[in-house]
């Protein structure tokens, strides 16, 4: 892993520019001073092997969540830092805010009963979705959240869902690791493709 530091708040074409070279930032949770990170292995989740659990379809077709896109990205941002060692600083809040505003970061929320329960956010660029993070407050929320995320990256063309690393949480969805040669492979054809994620 490669790492170095850089201002708190990063201009959309800073980021834009690293996500197209496999760069992605975290801050460190005590100062929130933001760094940079590449990763080899690189975790990605190929869309064509996407396993849902059974248990997690059941619950799927009982309509317990309903999903919207965009509409409430900054409490989802927000939702995902709300941890004790959350590498979310809000100088990252910020700089994802001015992403979204441009039309590039994504939020798929999952909401019960009128109340947000969970979701994820990433960032789209040509055919790849990168994925940031996830959180959820009603169980399962965040996992509802994602398979609706794989439907709508297959249905719209793109080639690439990297997740940065395979938590266990993500591969019992077919998360595995890659080189980062292989990734880079990858990332170069994705960001060849023109797709839409909104």
């Amino acid at each position: 892993t490669g790492r170095f530091q850089t201002a708190m708040i990063i201009p959309p074409h800073t980021l834009i520019t690293a996500y197209c070279q496999g760069v992605f930032p975290m801050a460190d949770p005590e100062t929130g001073e933001v760094s940079w990170f590449t990763a080899d292995p690189r975790g990605v989740l190929d869309l064509e092997e996407f396993h849902v659990p059974q248990r997690l379809q059941r619950l799927i077709k009982k309509r317990v969540f309903s999903i919207t896109v965009d509409t409430a990205f900054e409490q989802v941002i927000r939702g995902c830092a709300q941890r004790a060692d959350s590498w979310i600083s809000e100088g990252l809040v910020r700089s994802y805010l001015q992403l979204h505003a441009l039309g590039y970061a994504h939020s798929v929320e999952a909401w019960k009963d009128g109340t947000l329960a969970g979701g994820l956010y990433g960032v789209s660029i040509g055919g790849a979705f990168f994925g940031e993070s996830m959180f959820h407050r009603v169980s399962n929320a965040s996992k509802v959240a994602l398979v609706f995320l794989v439907e709508r990256l297959k249905e719209r063309g793109y080639v690439l869902l990297d997740t940065q690393m395979v938590t266990r949480h993500m591969a019992q969805f077919g998360a595995k690791y890659i080189s980062q040669a292989e990734y880079l492979r990858r990332l170069a054809r994705a960001l060849r493709k023109d797709c839409r994620f909104a």
